[in-house]
């Protein structure tokens, strides 16, 4: 397919940016900008040229495959897109032959089951009618081989309820997200957000550089949804224009209606911009999942208990993005009206070298059963196996021993296929008929068999 187009915002962002030198701190090297296009796992125009000239179509809604071909810029692809132009889990349940695989609703999988030599023989899950309710029956799912395909956070606490692939105290640990900082603007004409998906592009000059030894890098993304992210606009608008919202400064029943409301709406929701600085985090052992028998769910199991907090190094690195954000604003002619305010609201604020500052979680949990090259240092192998149990997989970001500035999903789903290419191998290998033949016919005396 062709790339999806720029937005309109990204072309107000180029105009003025592209070229521009801007420095992260007082006395740093300048860093040139430049607006670049991102990839997207959405529906675009499909490209003609495609598989040798025979064209690619799209596939549109799950059961539906003339509707929702493409993208045509809903501005809600979080949580749903309305047309299914971008993937969700039913375009590969559609696609599945039910001869073979079943969906189980309404269960729950609280333990894998493994043998006194460290093999696993399948899962212990609760089977539950009603979500209210703490009733659940406990069924067994035996299993040539297990796969615990459940995201990072999830799949760490499955092993620790287990008790396995414990060898080497790494499970649970190096827990990784992106912790992202958000800047935001009001320019000085209208730049027409709330157009397409999320973030169509982005700058990339502050991932490399020599300034990665001393902070976390950064990619920045362009938001194309106004102040949605940092403030919860539109909505947040309409209320505080209408004297309904907790920072209105309208008098309660006194805000505005009508034609009046409209212009309003129109003339400040069209002018909002902002920017949101995705960092590398570094895998530490103090930030993990653990569980506690204190805390359990309605079905009696254990919740996970998160411990996460940033390093200095990832703080300096928001630190720089804050000063990039005010220069990014002054570039564009907009004011900055970023604003970093403690308060039950902010629980990622916090206080580094003389300055306030808010993160936000993106959901790119990462870390937990790393990879890597010895048992005495990792959780799972290269094939996402764990070392401790051969048949055995734990699958997805957890499995990443660090969370780069790019987004994961698109590195998970590469992992996925080719563990399961893996999978595949192990299955065929271990049902494959044994060869029965006659024995070999004895050597004569004092003549050695060779090898042709």
């Amino acid at each position: 397919m062709h790339e999806i187009p720029r937005s309109y915002v990204d072309d107000v962002f180029a105009a003025r940016l592209d070229g521009a030198a801007v420095r992260e701190a007082p006395g740093a090297p300048a860093t040139t900008l430049r607006v670049v296009g991102t990839p997207h796992a959405r529906n675009s125009t499909p490209d003609r040229r495609y598989d040798a000239g025979r064209g690619y179509r799209p596939v549109g809604a799950a059961g539906l495959p003339n509707y929702g071909e493409r993208c045509v810029g809903n501005a809600s692809c979080v949580p749903i897109c309305p047309v299914q132009a971008k993937y969700t889990p039913l375009k590969t349940q559609a696609a599945w032959d039910r001869r073979r695989v079943r969906l189980l609703t309404h269960a729950v999988v609280s333990r894998v089951l493994a043998d006194g030599n460290g093999r696993a023989l399948g899962v212990e899950y609760q089977e539950y009618e009603d979500p209210a309710a703490p009733v659940a029956t406990t069924r067994t799912a035996e299993a040539d081989v297990v796969v615990l395909a459940a995201h990072a956070v999830e799949n760490a606490r499955l092993l620790l309820v287990s008790r396995l692939a414990g060898h080497s105290d790494q499970v649970g640990r190096n827990l990784m997200d992106h912790p992202v900082l958000l800047g935001w603007g009001l320019a000085g004409h209208p730049v027409g957000p709330f157009r397409g998906p999320a973030s169509t592009s982005g700058l990339e000059s502050f991932r490399t550089g020599p300034a990665r030894r001393e902070r976390a890098p950064f990619r920045i993304e362009i938001s194309n949804w106004g102040w949605g992210w940092p403030t919860g606009s539109p909505g947040s608008d309409v209320a505080r224009l209408l004297g309904i919202g907790a920072d209105s400064a309208q008098p309660r029943g006194k805000g505005v209606f009508g034609a009046r409301l409209r212009a309003a709406l129109g003339e400040q929701i069209g002018r909002q911009v902002s920017v949101q600085f995705l960092m590398e985090q570094e895998a530490e052992e103090r930030n993990r999942v653990t569980v506690d028998p204190r805390h359990r769910d309605r079905l009696g199991n254990p919740r996970p208990v998160i411990t996460y907090d940033l390093s200095d190094r990832v703080k300096r690195g928001m630190a720089a993005a804050r000063t990039v954000s005010g220069e990014i604003f002054r570039l564009l002619g907009a004011e900055d009206r970023t604003a970093y305010a403690p308060g039950p609201l902010s629980p990622g604020h916090f206080r580094f070298e003389g300055r306030g500052f808010t993160f936000n979680g993106a959901g790119h949990g990462g870390g937990t059963h790393i990879m890597g090259a010895s048992r005495g240092t990792s959780v799972v192998d290269a094939w996402q196996r764990c070392w401790d149990h051969p048949n055995l997989y734990a699958v997805g970001c957890g499995s990443m021993p660090s969370m780069g500035t790019s987004n994961p999903s698109l590195t998970m789903a590469a992992l996925a296929l080719r563990s399961s290419e893996r999978i595949h191998r192990d299955l065929t290998e271990s049902h494959r008929p044994a060869a029965v033949g006659p024995p070999a016919a004895a050597a004569p005396h004092g003549r050695k068999e060779g090898r042709a």
